[in-house]
């Protein structure tokens, strides 16, 4: 039996795809995966992501266990409402998950953790609660709602739909978040768009949705979802990564920080660690479509696709790859597609980043 998100009869009511995400009934598209795409690209659209589990974390030791937790240093948060984004590492310093940490409070702090990870974070964090010690009370957050709004015009239109949220949110600099009543507002995202991701009571879940579809928001589903990050060059837990790659060899090694001395799970891994593969990003020259799983052939060998599509924005189709760490930008390598072998041009993402397109886009192949 799927597990349902609270406004599962209101996408059923639009006529959503809907489909096993793991584990949860989610909407794949409304109709127009790419319509979806281009409408977050050019105004706005929403997303529900209430599949994602926002785990808040209390205790008088709570800092002093997620500096411990998390590869990321959360002694960065200064101020109440600042983020971070972070791996979570197991002693080998492969990648559990991938997750953002919100400063709420004093020694209170909210992650936001994978679906499909989910429940495997809660017990790792058990597991280290006991070897750290200190006072620390992890609260699964399951009665909220969260919706991601997305797109250039999508703060305009929360606020339109929403107007008591604009007087604490409208001041709010990227990558912060605030708490208006019952609603916690952040500004960040995973289609490289501005925009706003909202939590709040999933008892208010249908009202709320119901007042940004009036104000013009377009329902978008999780196939727009992964074509616009793929675009952003944002990557995707469980194909782009996983507990069998470090952060280094993922694209994420920004995520760690080694600046102090303090000691943070996987560390010692990470400092022995010489990586000879990095994430790299393909455009197809040749006509196809790039898809994960496709091995990839380079001048200093072998490398794998590790997610791909067709791009609406780029109109052609690009990849995330795990590459040999001498293949430079610019390279052209050949990707196996169906027993063909096409050629790709290796870029360094993102492709596209608040409506822009950030790379040059070879010629295709007649």
């Amino acid at each position: 039996m799927l597990k349902q998100i609270p406004l599962n009869a209101a996408h059923r009511k639009l006529g959503a795809k809907l489909v096993d995400f793991g584990g949860w009934e989610m909407p794949l598209h409304y109709g127009s995966q790419i319509e979806e795409h281009h409408r977050v690209r050019r105004d706005a659209g929403v997303f529900d992501v209430s599949h994602m589990l926002a785990v808040d974390i209390s205790g008088a030791g709570a800092r002093e266990f997620l500096r411990f937790a998390l590869a990321n240093d959360v002694a960065k948060l200064k101020e109440r409402g600042a983020a971070l984004y972070s791996c979570l590492l197991n002693e080998s310093g492969h990648v559990l998950d991938d997750l953002i940490a919100y400063s709420i409070g004093e020694n209170n702090y909210r992650l936001v953790l994978n679906a499909a990870t989910a429940d495997k974070d809660l017990a790792w964090f058990e597991s280290l609660r006991a070897r750290h010690g200190g006072s620390v009370t992890p609260e699964p957050r399951r009665d909220l709602c969260l919706l991601a709004v997305q797109g250039p015009r999508s703060r305009e239109r929360v606020w339109e739909a929403l107007p008591a949220l604009r007087a604490a949110s409208e001041s709010l600099a990227r990558f912060r978040a605030v708490a208006s009543g019952e609603f916690f507002v952040a500004r960040t995202g995973y289609t490289g768009e501005d925009g706003f991701e909202l939590m709040f009571p999933a008892a208010q879940a249908e009202a709320v949705w119901d007042a940004l579809l009036a104000a013009g928001v377009a329902p978008c589903g999780l196939g727009a979802r992964d074509t616009l990050r793929l675009e952003a060059g944002m990557a995707l837990y469980g194909e782009d990564m996983d507990d069998t790659v470090t952060p280094a060899e993922s694209g994420l090694a920004w995520t760690v920080d080694t600046s102090s001395a303090r000691e943070f799970v996987g560390r010692g891994a990470l400092e022995a660690e010489n990586p000879q593969r990095r994430l790299a990003g393909l455009v197809l020259v040749d006509r196809g479509v790039l898809r994960a799983h496709q091995r990839v052939a380079t001048a200093h060998g072998d490398g794998l696709t590790t997610s791909g599509s067709f791009a609406p924005t780029l109109g052609r189709s690009i990849a995330l790859a795990r590459l040999p760490k001498a293949v430079a930008a610019g390279a052209t390598v050949a990707v196996e597609v169906r027993g063909r072998m096409l050629a790709a041009r290796v870029v360094n993402p993102p492709f596209v980043r608040n409506g822009r397109i950030m790379i040059d886009i070879p010629k295709e192949t007649p």
